[in-house]
């Protein structure tokens, strides 16, 4: 099975959720960068969540044990590596031959001939994200001293929705959901702005494909949308046309109902992405299942430490998929030099 993103970057992922550590490489880094581990690090604390996220505590500070020398890159393949301290594989036995509804158990299972690892989930946990918030906080800070600003926020929580959600009710309304052993999800809207117009390549590797499939790569992620999105359907095309206008020697456009993108390829508006991540199923519940070893239906008893809203764990994640992916383009316009 590959763990492979490969297109004009490289990143591999190795180990799963309850493994001793895991990790990341990364593949085609231009030499004589400097790694701020504390931004990194700091990225990795924003996707703990706070509060109402899951019990389960991990200290999760990056080291770099490979691609590096005085401080800076040195070209060759550079390798970040987490550990997992805080591991408790108990509350998972009596699930390895019973899948979880609307968890991956059953397909890995199938996918691995029997031999997948069903603690935590595995090498399909979203544990691992934290892996990609690494990589994604080492090109964001390349991006932002090169005028690149990628930012994120909740525009939807279960039936609560706007562009500016209050804290203090939306606390509430997850610990009520928690509270009845339940679970909630909703959409978070990342959009990044000082990428120059002209990035992309249609049909197969423009900037929207390559922003849904990394977007996509994360546990939970139902639906990548742009600009206006869905609201789209509803919509006449004199009603969301770009109207092009020349401003301060720049050519924008009036609206931007596209999202930044056109045909594939940017247009020099901000790139505004729409992400939608489903209610995690993980909760303390019990569900009909089947036994994969006696082939009878059964029951599964869910337990652990769960999140009653993974969206709450999201920005840094979806903000580290959007660095990853301009980063991408643009190496892949440009060559890895760029990143210097």
């Amino acid at each position: 099975m590959s763990s492979t993103y490969s297109k004009n970057i490289k990143i591999s992922i190795f180990g799963a959720s309850h493994d001793s550590l895991m990790g990341v490489i990364l593949d085609l880094v231009a030499p004589g960068i400097k790694i701020d581990l504390d931004y990194i690090n700091n990225e990795l604390e924003r996707r703990k969540g706070g509060d109402l996220s899951s019990k389960r505590k991990e200290a999760d500070k990056v080291k770099v044990v490979s691609g590096i020398f005085n401080g800076l890159t040195t070209g060759a393949p550079l390798t970040f590596i987490l550990e997992n301290e805080d591991v408790d594989s108990s509350k998972y036995d009596n699930m390895k031959a019973t899948p979880r509804p609307s968890h991956a158990d059953y397909a890995s299972y199938i996918k691995s001939l029997g031999y997948n690892d069903y603690r935590g989930g595995g090498t399909t946990s979203g544990r691992l994200t934290a892996l990609i918030v690494a990589v994604g906080a080492f090109f964001k800070k390349i991006l932002s001293e090169k005028g690149i600003k990628i930012e994120s926020s909740f525009t939807q929580i279960g039936n609560r929705t706007g562009e500016f959600l209050d804290p203090d009710e939306i606390n509430d309304y997850i610990y009520d959901i928690a509270s009845s052993n339940d679970s909630v999800g909703g959409e978070i809207k990342v959009i990044a702005s000082g990428v120059e117009a002209g990035i992309g390549e249609p049909f197969f590797d423009s900037m929207e494909s390559t922003i849904s499939q990394l977007m996509f790569s994360i546990p939970g992620v139902k639906g990548v949308s742009f600009g206006l999105g869905e609201a789209f359907k509803e919509k006449r095309g004199s009603e969301v046309a770009d109207e092009f206008e020349y401003i301060d020697k720049r050519i924008v456009t009036k609206t931007n109902y596209n999202g930044g993108i056109n045909g594939g390829i940017t247009n020099g508006m901000d790139i505004i992405a729409n992400v939608i991540v489903k209610a995690t199923p993980s909760i303390k519940r019990t569900f009909d299942t089947v036994n994969l070893e006696t082939k009878t239906n059964d029951k599964v008893e869910i337990d652990g430490r769960f999140d009653p809203c993974i969206l709450l764990k999201m920005p840094p994640i979806v903000e580290a998929v959007m660095a990853i992916s301009i980063m991408d383009q643009m190496v892949g316009r440009y060559g890895y030099l760029w990143m210097k």
